[in-house]
């Protein structure tokens, strides 16, 4: 498979780069975003550049796939993982892998849906794909920008199949580019036109890191910015941030600040607000450290959210 091949099944992606050697690399930002989040801080621009929400997806009649890859950067580590028809059934963990290797992949036999995810802290080229059998594209549905913060790029879970994301768009089958970055906030600096990408809707999930702010300023700002660009015909959903048990003298702060998140985002017609401290139990068995969901709790928030969305109709 060459490497304008492998752009075909390669989505999550909004531009790829190839390098001398031979691997892709994909980026869910545009250079121009990338180059802020360097100038701004070393936290977010490594994480801009990892492979969140990245997949390989076609269907196929093939009994093995591979792949050689390269990590250039690592945070936390999770992992690769395979689902075939919607279900896991092989899991690569980040820790146990070399810097450089080879992945190959096995697959039952007859026509199924394949589902290969990237890691989501990490940052992965790939190169020399094979597949030993006939292949299409997935086929998906609406475009989707999903902005976010470390709960969005996937932290918690510490699977990248596992992801909130990942648990709900096995549901929704978006085509998703996720653009959510640890420690990240209501930064209107980051939002950028994209040029030729336009999507169908926007998902927001932000706030959890700035709870505490002494104005809505930035809040504010974010959603006009937002609007500026993409106007006020596209759907833009709103998610109010989960929990903060790490600090429980603060939710009463916390539950403030979503109610003026509510109000501020409320007011454009085409937002809808999604009520985040429904989406996941209030208990620490639903949380990696009481604040960002584990593999339950991301299960328990794809499919919460995945409901949520289908009753407002967003």
């Amino acid at each position: 498979m060459t490497n304008q091949e492998l752009k075909e099944i390669y989505f999550g992606a909004y531009s790829f780069r190839e390098t001398e050697d031979g691997y892709l690399q994909a980026f869910q930002y545009t250079e121009a975003q990338m180059e802020y989040f360097r100038s701004a801080f070393d936290f977010w621009y490594d994480r801009c550049i990892a492979s969140t929400a990245k997949t390989l997806e076609l269907t196929t009649d093939a009994q093995s796939i591979s792949f050689e890859y390269r990590f250039l950067w690592e945070g936390s580590q999770d992992s690769f993982e395979l689902a075939v028809d919607g279900q896991i059934c092989d899991i690569r963990y980040v820790k146990d892998l070399p810097k450089e290797g080879k992945l190959i992949w096995k697959l039952p036999e007859g026509k199924k849906d394949a589902v290969i995810y990237l890691p989501s802290d990490a940052t992965v080229l790939i190169r020399c794909c094979e597949i030993d059998g006939s292949w299409t594209p997935a086929h998906k549905n609406e475009k989707v920008l999903w902005l976010g913060d470390s709960i969005t790029q996937g932290f918690g879970p510490l699977r990248s199949g596992q992801t909130y994301v990942s648990v709900a768009n096995r549901l929704l089958n978006y085509d998703i580019i996720n653009q959510g970055i640890g420690g990240y906030v209501y930064d209107k600096k980051s939002l950028m036109k994209m040029e030729g990408y336009t999507p169908d809707k926007i998902i927001v999930a932000l706030g959890t890191n700035q709870f505490g702010c002494e104005t809505m300023k930035d809040v504010e700002e974010y959603y006009e910015t937002l609007i500026g660009i993409y106007g006020d015909q596209i759907p833009i959903l709103c998610i109010t941030p989960l929990w903060r048990g790490d600090v429980p003298d603060g939710l009463p702060t916390l539950t403030r600040f979503c109610s003026s998140v509510k109000s501020i985002a409320g007011q454009y017609p085409n937002v809808t607000v999604a009520d985040g401290f429904k989406l996941v139990p209030h208990l620490p068995e639903y949380f990696l450290d009481n604040l960002h969901p584990n593999g339950l709790g991301a299960e328990v928030y794809g499919r919460n959210l995945v409901e949520t969305i289908r009753k407002l109709g967003f």
